[in-house]
């Protein structure tokens, strides 16, 4: 099993990644706070593997800090919550935030995560209420985009893959985003005004 790999960016188009092991190309996934820290493109990077091996292939999770691996494995284990939820959820809220949330029992604010709905979000405080202590690290600086697209049409390609509908993304995109904002900076402005915080 991988649980780490080190090299060179050679590119992201959130939410992937690819990334230069010793001449072979990793293809990682990885939620919207890692992509924020990431160093630009043709950096060395150091990620945090989580890596999935199903019946329609393999797939590789990747993860600046440790406390982000350890709530996505954790989300893994709540019956309803795939890959793609529990980087939407990484992506959406700090792994300090969603903790308190499921501490507290935050329901209605665990809905607001795309993907999740009531009975999910029921399971999550259920399920890992007892787990999440100490679980720590998560989104921090927002990092320079480097992508083919405009820092709109980026942000807006990234929040569909996490979930949200079109029409919506249009929305929040235009409620957000500001003159010379980067793609980071846009989707993170989205992800907070969607999740009310």
């Amino acid at each position: 099993m991988i649980g780490r790999l080190r090299g060179i960016l050679i590119s992201r188009q959130p939410p992937s990644l690819l990334l230069e092991v010793a001449g072979v190309g990793y293809e990682v996934e990885a939620p919207m706070s890692t992509i924020y820290d990431l160093p630009g493109v043709g950096k060395e990077v150091t990620l945090l593997i989580h890596h999935a091996v199903k019946e329609d292939g393999v797939n590789l999770y990747g993860f600046l800090h440790e406390g982000e691996r350890t709530l996505f494995r954790h989300l893994l284990k709540v019956s309803g919550i795939g890959a793609k939820i529990a980087l939407a959820v990484l992506s959406g809220v700090s792994t300090d935030h969603f903790a308190r949330l499921v501490q507290a029992g935050d329901v209605v604010a665990l809905t607001k995560i795309p993907g999740i709905g009531k009975k999910t979000a029921e399971r999550i405080v259920v399920e890992l209420r007892d787990r999440l202590e100490g679980v720590s690290g998560g989104a921090a600086a927002v990092g320079a985009a480097a992508a083919s697209l405009d820092a709109s049409g980026e942000a807006t390609v990234a929040l569909q893959q996490l979930g949200y509908k079109p029409v919506e993304v249009h929305r929040l995109v235009q409620k957000v985003a500001a003159e010379g904002d980067s793609a980071e900076a846009i989707i993170r402005k989205a992800l907070r005004a969607a999740l009310g915080t």
